[in-house]
């Protein structure tokens, strides 16, 4: 009888280690940082702080290209770390939980580590990673990695998430973090043509990994531009921008603006909020 009651009260502990909880966050992408005095980029990142702290959020995930520093020489090193640390510096004083990802243009390609990504991982840690929160796994992806020329995610990404799946639960909701999109219909709708140019070349066998697993929600950046797509099951959202048209107005109507995603239990809600901001002299 003893033994029984143990047993009951383990598979009690793991139910509720799985049971999601409500809960909301942020999703901000595209931030495009950089040392322009005319844009004035960070006070606008502190109004989209100050929004979301407003929502009740409880983290922000960052979907990438957060600090313009991929064009800076060898010899920029100082300015480009002062930049990464600056935005850094202020993810810190919000006192907001923060999750990072990495974009193409966070890329500094004078440094070592693969891909360009070592000087951001010294700053915010793995470019690639997965966490839990409140019964849901997130799982961000660095699909800036170049193999044969295009973005990917390399073979050793690959395999760190066939591990990190194999310890998921099948039913467990999952939400994936990518900057370069898996789909997007941005070149159809802007210039009418077909082209894997903006989304990352192996995407469908990355996408098949998750088949039988739980997967809601991708979360994408890069494109700046608003898209909802839903493909087996599955909702992608490439999220705008926070620089909307990299700090010069909306972008083909999509305003500066983040998305709020709110879960209860394992369904979600979302919405796109601007976050007030006026370019100067607009």
């Amino acid at each position: 009888m003893k033994h029984f009651f143990l047993t009951v009260a383990l598979t009690a502990v793991v139910y509720l280690t799985h049971a999601q909880q409500k809960f909301s966050f942020a999703f901000f992408t595209d931030l495009h940082l950089n040392t322009s005095t005319e844009t004035k980029c960070f006070d606008a990142l502190g109004q989209a702080i100050q929004s979301a702290k407003s929502k009740k959020v409880d983290f922000v995930l960052s979907g990438g290209d957060n600090v313009d520093v991929d064009a800076y020489k060898a010899e920029q090193l100082p300015q480009a770390r002062s930049m990464f640390q600056r935005y850094k510096d202020q993810v810190d004083a919000s006192k907001l939980k923060w999750y990072y990802s990495i974009g193409n243009h966070d890329r500094f390609w004078h440094y070592e580590g693969k891909h360009g990504s070592g000087l951001f991982e010294s700053v915010f840690g793995q470019s690639y990673y997965s966490f839990e929160h409140k019964g849901w796994r997130f799982v961000v992806l660095n699909s800036t990695q170049v193999c044969d020329g295009k973005y990917c995610v390399d073979d050793e990404q690959r395999l760190w998430l066939e591990q990190v799946l194999a310890q998921t639960s099948k039913d467990q909701p999952i939400v994936v973090v990518t900057h370069v999109p898996f789909l997007s219909l941005y070149y159809p709708v802007l210039e009418g043509r077909y082209t894997d140019a903006d989304t990352f070349a192996n995407q469908k066998a990355i996408f098949d990994l998750f088949g039988s697993h739980n997967l809601k929600l991708v979360l994408q950046g890069h494109q700046h531009l608003y898209e909802e797509i839903k493909v087996k099951g599955v909702q992608f959202i490439t999220a705008g921008a926070i620089s909307a048209s990299w700090w010069g107005g909306p972008f083909h109507g999509t305003q500066e603006g983040y998305l709020k995603v709110d879960l209860d239990g394992d369904k979600f809600k979302w919405e796109y909020i601007d976050y007030g901001w006026t370019v100067s002299g607009k």
